[in-house]
C-alpha cells in the first residue's frame, strides 16, 4: 500500500479547500425521484365526529395527490370507557368500527376507494387499517 500523497492529489485538495464553491448533494437527485405512495393518520384522542370530518378530508387530499394506500390508526379500544354507559353500543363506540362504517356509507368517499382492508378490522390485535384508493383520473376531481 502506498501511504505517500501525489503531489497532483495534493494540488486538487489545496485547490478544494480554497474554492467556496459548493459541492451538489448527490442524495437530492435520490429524493427528487422518491414518491410517496401513502399517508396516514392517528386518530388517538378524536372524538367520533372529529375522527370522521379528519379521515375524509385525508382520503380526498390523499386521493387528489395521486396516493395508494391510507394507513388509519385507530387504536384498538382497549381503553375505551364504552362499557361504562350502557346506551352506547359497544362496537361503534371504538372508532375501529365506526370510522370504516362511516366511510363504507359515504357515497363520495366510496366512488374513490379500492378497497377497505377490513381483515386488519376484525383482527383485536390491531389498532389500524388500510384503505387503498383508485387512480386518479380526474385530478382535483372533489375539492374539500
Amino acid at each position: 500500500m502506498n501511504r505517500r500523497i501525489s503531489n497532483k492529489d495534493k494540488k486538487d485538495w489545496e485547490s478544494f479547500v480554497k474554492n467556496n464553491d459548493k459541492l451538489d448533494d448527490k442524495d437530492n437527485e435520490i429524493y427528487k425521484e422518491t414518491v410517496k405512495y401513502e399517508d396516514s393518520i392517528d386518530l388517538h384522542g378524536y372524538s367520533l365526529r372529529d375522527a370522521n370530518i379528519a379521515v375524509k378530508n385525508l382520503i380526498i387530499k390523499s386521493y387528489n395527490k395521486g396516493l395508494k394506500k391510507i394507513n388509519i390508526i385507530t387504536g384498538k379500544g382497549n381503553r375505551s370507557n364504552n362499557m361504562e354507559d350502557p346506551y352506547k353500543s359497544r362496537k361503534f363506540s371504538i372508532l375501529k368500527y365506526s370510522v370504516p362504517e362511516f366511510i363504507q356509507g359515504d357515497h363520495q368517499l366510496i366512488e374513490i376507494i379500492k378497497k377497505i382492508d377490513t381483515d386488519d378490522i376484525k383482527n383485536s390485535n390491531k389498532g389500524e387499517f388500510s384503505v387503498y384508493l383508485k387512480k386518479n383520473v380526474n385530478e382535483n376531481r372533489y375539492k374539500k
